[in-house]
């Protein structure tokens, strides 16, 4: 019963807290407890229209509606709210009638600030509005943020707002470029394009690469019983080339022209001639190492570390990372500060001498700066919460598998980070030998062939100028290294690219026997070894993100994220862990580069960061920005991205943009890669060949291209199509091989004139082969029988079609509406007019499909411990652990998807929003009955 004077039917006002995830909410609200309402946003409730269907009728027939930013009104933004956000939106007014004092407690980044602020504008609430920020959720972060509130920093708004349409304006105005000049739905991005051009220059060099070989030895010492590695390093007084002699054409660098190039059969006679040889100490150099720890992760070290330790990609990582955050067990993970809480640093030191020992700390803290341009000290490094770290050994037992890796690895360089420096001393070792070279009795009286570099003393040159190793002695000289570590310092805690301390302790220390100048060892053994330069290497998510952030190009925070784009767009597929680019990116990048180069410059891009984090700092505003970034400065030095898209589409040459030119064959034909409609192609004159998706474009090179030309890809012309000429071509796709008639037309020239859809330019007409036709044995007459499906096989008494087709389920026949399914394949082919009108005379069967057989069973999903089953479904190869489904991508083929690839797969389908399925339309005949 309730007490005198009390009134239990009046709801007493309770403070709301709005954050911007359910997790966070449920996180924060069991901290608060039962005196606060927490709610979520789930993102942005708001944002500028995503289509033309989200713009409201008011504003339809604005010029500037399709941009959804008035740029002649002060570059205005029109805010919708979308559909999907329409329910959460009453939830939190509902929630706010009841509220007494609104805390908007968002992340304390541009987009945190963004997400308050559209709060505030669309709930417009009565009530006292509170910013409350915290960098972790803990106890003590939660209540200190409910009693130390601020104001809501505008700058920040403006400056994530000034970034919202400059992008929208680069996106919306340089997009539809790319539409009518390469292909249809591509996109274009202020940081995207950057990053493709980033890749696709990577790939232009790997193309451009010659390599250069060369041989040397390597021998194993004995010194009074120790046994010691050394390498070949000079001959008779010359020393022996080395991979950075050699330019990326496979020619000397300038300084090296006199450097000697063992070719392998001089290698050889020499291995052979050193075995037993004495090899005497010339000198021994000892130098000191210390080795500092790195600094604790921001979010760009943080995807770059676990890409190569754990293998994450960068969306994995952000994914893992925020349910942490969330969680209460790391601090907030969007972050470009190296810099700890003095809270923090006192954790760490304590961590540290608790587990290894009170030695293993220096006297003063360490303390960060963060060396990434733009970097906002304000923000605190991705460390542990708390003001005691927990163990990662209790977390794990609480955690899913990623989840507690990723802890584990911040806990391992947060605390390494307070810990000492790594000492020790490195030691060089240099000796000389003396060996007896026999005659070579394969070697022609007065020919070389021993080495491909200049001559010496003890070489003789072949008419053509190659040298060769003479018969007789020969001086030796050999290095060895080592080092030894005095104090392992951090690396007790942490060792950057390693999963296992222990063991790269084990490989940081290479022993060396106590030596002196003068003393003798004895070659034990010898080996001829062969070496060649290699191309630059691909980038990987780690190493792109890498030179984004040193480039200063975007922020770590949108690295995941852009990296995920332009994947997803086919700008970029993974081939292992590197990023292999496509010819479309060729032709996108090649576009950009000569028609908007300062669109795509790393410099201007950089500048662009530099002056919209000067609109948060105040230290610049948005409009006039805006107004210099889209309409030019009016001086003539800058024409504006309106007038530069307007200037240059008539310029475009879409044939040319889409050409990349791979050289001559011996006739002085060109042979060229086209990017057409339906992807690239080769072309020399009249001949056409389609390129394979699985041939990155690196290793198209001109003899592979003219083979190709010959034999396309290994597609197969049957023959040609009697009734058009055509040729017939059996080729291999990604689900399966299929026939075609005739080639793709290079299609960008039609788009660009309006005539995408003329004659000329026409999908080619294809068809998939039957379960029962083998591709090896696939002959003119049956691919033509192929291409002819649907096969119409006469009409009925009233007129109507009776047609025999495949379909999704198997072979059926089909007349109007109604569908039956045929006994066999075969009978595509056989089917008279009476058998299918007997078919469809009888009642239709329910149609059960049996589960197929799995394609592979990949073993338990790292994050979930389920079974990951790799399955072939309606659109293509999947993979599943029972609850998620993850696509295939461009680029993963089933035999080659490894158990990381699909838990990667997987794990980048859960962090991905919920995809919107539109409601069908419904069709006139229920319209009609459900109106009746």
């Amino acid at each position: 019963m309730a007490a005198a004077g009390a009134q239990p039917w009046l709801h007493m006002p309770t403070p709301l807290v709005i954050v911007e995830s359910p997790a966070k909410a449920r996180t924060i609200s069991a901290l608060l407890g039962p005196d606060y309402v927490v709610e979520s946003s789930i993102g942005h409730i708001r944002d500028l229209p995503r289509s033309a269907a989200e713009v409201p009728a008011a504003y339809k027939g604005e010029p500037w509606a399709r941009l959804g930013v008035d740029v002649d009104n002060g570059f205005k933004p029109l805010y919708v709210v979308s559909k999907d956000k329409k329910s959460q939106v009453s939830k939190l007014r509902s929630l706010l009638a009841d509220a007494d004092v609104v805390y908007l407690a968002t992340d304390e980044d541009r987009e945190g600030e963004s997400i308050a602020w559209h709060l505030l504008e669309v709930l417009a609430p009565q009530v006292p509005v509170r910013r409350m920020v915290f960098h972790e959720i803990t106890r003590p972060a939660i209540e200190r943020a409910v009693r130390e509130t601020r104001e809501l920093d505008r700058r920040l708004v403006d400056a994530q707002e000034a970034r919202r349409i400059l992008d929208r304006l680069y996106g919306y105005e340089v997009s539809p470029v790319l539409w009518r000049k390469v292909m249809p739905r591509l996109s274009a991005g202020r940081v995207q394009s950057v990053a493709t051009r980033i890749v696709v220059e990577r790939e232009r060099a790997r193309m451009g690469f010659r390599s250069a070989g060369w041989w040397d030895l390597s021998t194993i010492l004995d010194a009074r019983g120790e046994r010691f590695a050394a390498g070949l390093v000079g001959l008779d007084g010359r020393r022996l080339v080395i991979g950075r002699d050699f330019d990326e054409h496979g020619e000397r660098r300038s300084g090296a022209e006199h450097a000697l190039a063992l070719a392998e059969p001089g290698a050889r006679r020499l291995a052979v001639a050193a075995v037993g040889a004495r090899a005497t100490v010339r000198s021994v150099e000892e130098k000191p190492f210390r080795r500092s720890p790195h600094p604790p992760f921001m979010t760009s070290t943080l995807q770059q570390e676990a890409a190569r330790k754990l293998r994450f990609s960068a969306q994995r990582t952000m994914s893992v990372a925020q349910r942490l955050y969330e969680g209460g067990y790391i601090t907030y993970m969007r972050t470009d500060s190296t810099e700890l809480a003095e809270v923090a640093v006192a954790a760490a030191r304590a961590q540290a001498r608790e587990l290894f020992g009170a030695e293993s700390v220096p006297d003063a803290p360490r303390h960060y700066r963060s060396k990434v341009r733009n970097a906002q000290e304000a923000h605190e490094a991705i460390r542990p919460a708390g003001e005691t770290f927990r163990l990662p050994a209790t977390v794990a037992a609480a955690l899913p598998p990623d989840e507690a890796r990723l802890y584990e690895l911040v806990w391992q360089r947060t605390v390494a980070s307070q810990m000492n420096d790594a000492v020790g001393t490195s030691a060089t070792v240099r000796l000389v030998a003396t060996v007896e070279v026999d005659p070579d009795p394969a070697a022609e009286p007065g020919r070389g062939g021993d080495t491909a570099g200049s001559g010496s003393d003890a070489a003789g040159s072949d008419a053509g100028g190659e040298e060769a190793i003479r018969p007789g002695p020969h001086e030796l000289e050999l290095s060895a290294s080592g080092r030894v570590l005095a104090d392992p310092g951090f690396l007790r805690a942490y060792v950057a690219g390693s999963d296992d301390p222990d063991a790269e302790l084990e490989d940081a220390e290479r022993h060396l026997p106590a030596l002196s100048a003068g003393d003798v060892t004895t070659v034990a053994g010898a080996e001829a070894e062969g070496h060649a330069t290699q191309p630059p290497a691909r980038y990987t998510e780690a190493s792109l993100v890498r030179a984004l952030e040193q480039l200063g190009v975007g922020r770590p925070s949108t690295y995941a994220s852009i990296i995920s784009t332009i994947l997803e767009r086919g700008y970029v597929t993974k081939r292992g862990s590197a990023l292999v680019p496509s010819f479309i990116a060729f032709a996108v990048v090649g576009l950009l580069e000569r028609y908007f180069a300062s669109l795509v410059d790393y410099n201007f891009t950089a500048a662009m960061e530099d002056e919209l984090d000067g609109i948060a700092s105040g230290a610049e505003e948005a409009l006039p920005y805006l107004e210099r970034f889209y309409f030019g400065t009016g001086d003539g030095d800058g024409l504006g991205l309106r007038r530069l898209v307007a200037d240059q589409l008539a310029e475009i040459d879409a044939r040319e943009v889409n050409s990349i030119p791979l050289g001559s064959d011996p006739s002085g034909t060109p042979v060229v890669v086209r990017v057409g409609r339906y992807g690239p192609y080769l072309q020399r004159g009249d001949e056409r060949a389609p390129v394979p998706p699985e041939l990155a474009p690196d290793e198209l090179t001109l003899e592979r291209a003219l083979a190709l030309l010959v034999a396309p890809s290994g597609d197969r012309v049957l023959g040609a199509d009697p009734e058009t000429g055509e040729p017939v071509v059996l080729r291999s796709g990604r689900f399966g091989p299929y026939v075609q008639l005739g080639m793709p037309e290079e299609s960008a020239e039609g788009a660009s004139n309006g005539r995408a859809r003329a004659a000329k330019t026409d999908r080619p007409r294809t068809a998939s082969l039957l379960a029962s036709m083998r591709p090896e044995t696939l002959s003119l007459d049956e691919a033509l029988q192929l291409l002819r499906l649907p096969r119409v096989v006469g009409t009925d008494e009233g007129g109507v079609e009776v047609v025999v087709a495949n379909g999704r389920f198997g072979p059926y026949v089909k007349r109007g509406s109604d569908t039956r399914s045929l006994p066999s394949e075969a009978a595509l082919f056989t089917c008279t007019l009476e058998d299918a009108l007997a078919l469809l005379a009888q009642p239709k069967a329910m149609r059960r499909r049996a589960a197929a057989a799995p394609l592979a069973e990949l073993g338990p999903d790292p994050a979930t411990g389920k079974p990951m089953i790799l399955r072939e479904g309606r659109f293509g190869p999947y993979v599943t652990d029972g609850e998620t489904n993850a696509s295939l991508r461009r680029g993963d083929t089933p035999e080659s998807l490894t158990a990381e690839r699909a838990a990667e797969l997987l794990a980048e389908r859960r962090a991905a929003p919920p995809r919107e399925r539109p409601r069908p339309r419904p069709s006139a005949g229920r319209r009609k009955r459900s109106a009746g």
